[in-house]
C-alpha cells in the first residue's frame, strides 16, 4: 500500500482543545511511516512549537479578512500540489473551505468541527456550516459521542474518536515546593481552575463558591490558571477580603507543575456550553487529582462521578463549594478519586488509542 497523504488544515495553532490535540496526533504519527502529514494554517500564530521539530511541511495560507474568498484558491492550489489523499479540516471554517476543494479535485475529507457538545441552534454559525458540510464529508469525526448528538450527525458518517493524553507531557514537572513558593502559596491546601477567562467558561460561579468556602476557612488558596476578554472585570469582582486566597495566575507554559501543587482540579462552564473532552480535566485527571466539573457534554464521559469525581449543575455555586470542600476535608477520598482518574485516563483516553483510532480511520477512508 502507498504512503497515505494527509492535509491536515485549521485555523492556526494558539493554546487550544483542537490545536493540542492535532500537534498529539503528529507527533504520534512521526513515527509511522505509512501516513505523511502537512499542515496548512490561515495565521502563524503557532503555540505549540514542538510542531516545528517534527519536520513536517507547513504551509501558511494567511487570511486577511474572516471569510476571505482567497483561501479557496490557495487551498486548492496547495492540494493541486501536495495530493494529499486526504484532507482533515480542523474547525468551523476550515470545513467550509475544504468542502469544493475535496470535490472538484477528488479528495476524501474528514471534517472534524465538532469540538463542543452544545445543541446547534438554528440559523447560527455553527448550524450553518454543519449544514453546507456535512453532506459533503466523507466522515464527521468529534472527540466525544456527546459532540456527535448535539450536532445531529448522519448516522453513516459519524465516528467519535477520543482525545488521548500524552503522560510525557508529566517528564519535566518542578517541584512542589519550588511552584508555591514561586507563586507565593502559603497554605496548606490548593484548588485550582484551568481555563481561558471568556463567555464559555464560568469563573464568576467558581469563584462564589471559593469565596462561600474562604468565609469558613482560611487554609485554602484558590488560583485561575489562564486569560481572555472576562479577566479584569472578573478580578475587580473579588471582594478585597478575599483578594490574597483568589490568585489570578494569567496564561501559563507549564500548566503541568502547577496543576500538580492542587488539591482539587475544577472545570466550571456555562450552562449553555457543553464541552467536548476537555484538556483542563485531563490534565487534573493524569496528575491524579480529584475532578468537580459543570455537567453535560463530553465531560459526563469523562469524569466517572463518584469515582474519580463530582458534577454539578451550571451556575451552582453551593454544590460546587459544597463538593470542593468535602473533597478538601476527606483527603482520603480525594486521594482515591485522584488514583482512579488517572487509571481511567490510561485506560480510555490514552495516546495510544488515539494514534490507533486516526491510523485506522485514514486506512479505512484511503483503501
Amino acid at each position: 500500500m502507498h504512503t497515505i497523504k494527509i492535509l491536515h488544515f485549521i485555523e492556526d495553532l494558539r493554546a487550544g482543545g483542537k490545536e493540542r490535540q492535532l500537534v498529539e496526533i503528529l507527533k504520534g504519527f512521526s513515527n509511522y511511516k505509512k501516513i505523511s502529514c502537512d499542515i496548512a494554517l490561515m495565521s502563524n500564530n503557532i503555540h505549540y512549537d514542538e510542531v516545528n521539530k517534527l519536520g513536517i511541511n507547513i504551509h501558511l495560507l494567511i487570511r486577511k479578512i474572516k471569510k476571505d474568498p482567497l483561501i479557496f484558491i490557495k487551498l486548492y492550489n496547495l492540494c493541486k500540489e501536495f495530493k494529499p489523499d486526504i484532507i482533515h479540516s480542523w474547525g468551523s471554517m476550515p470545513s467550509v473551505y475544504a468542502v469544493p476543494v475535496a470535490k472538484m479535485l477528488g479528495i476524501k475529507l474528514i471534517n472534524g468541527m465538532i469540538r463542543g457538545a452544545t445543541p446547534l441552534k438554528l440559523f447560527k454559525k455553527e448550524y450553518i456550516h454543519s449544514k453546507i458540510t456535512f453532506p459533503f464529508s466523507d466522515v464527521v469525526v468529534a472527540n466525544s459521542y456527546a459532540g456527535l448528538k448535539a450536532y445531529n450527525v448522519p448516522v453513516k458518517k459519524k465516528i467519535y474518536i477520543y482525545s488521548g493524553f500524552d503522560f510525557k507531557r508529566l517528564k519535566r514537572l518542578r517541584d512542589k515546593g519550588f511552584v508555591k513558593q514561586t507563586y507565593k502559596i502559603t497554605t496548606e491546601q490548593v484548588v485550582g481552575m484551568v481555563a481561558t477567562f471568556s463567555d464559555k467558561k464560568d469563573y464568576e460561579t467558581y469563584f462564589r463558591a471559593a469565596e462561600k468556602i474562604l468565609k469558613k476557612r482560611n487554609n485554602v488558596t484558590f488560583l485561575a490558571v489562564g486569560d481572555g476578554e472576562t479577566l479584569e472585570n472578573l478580578r475587580k469582582s473579588i471582594r478585597p477580603q478575599f483578594s490574597r486566597k483568589i490568585r489570578f495566575l494569567g496564561k501559563q507554559n507549564d500548566v503541568e507543575s502547577i496543576v500538580n501543587v492542587f488539591d482539587v482540579g475544577v472545570l466550571a462552564t456555562n450552562n449553555k456550553i457543553h464541552e467536548g473532552i476537555s484538556n483542563s480535566i485531563m490534565e487534573y485527571m493524569a496528575l491524579s487529582k480529584p475532578v468537580v466539573a459543570t455537567r453535560g457534554g463530553g465531560t459526563n464521559e469523562l469524569i466517572e462521578e463518584w469515582v474519580t469525581g463530582f458534577m454539578v449543575p451550571s451556575g451552582d455555586y453551593n454544590k460546587l463549594s459544597h463538593w470542593i470542600e468535602h473533597l478538601l476535608t476527606n483527603k482520603q477520598l480525594a486521594e482515591q478519586m485522584g488514583k482512579a482518574g488517572k487509571k481511567r485516563l490510561k485506560d480510555y483516553f490514552s495516546m495510544k488509542n488515539m494514534i490507533e483510532s486516526y491510523i485506522a480511520l485514514y486506512n479505512g477512508l484511503a483503501s
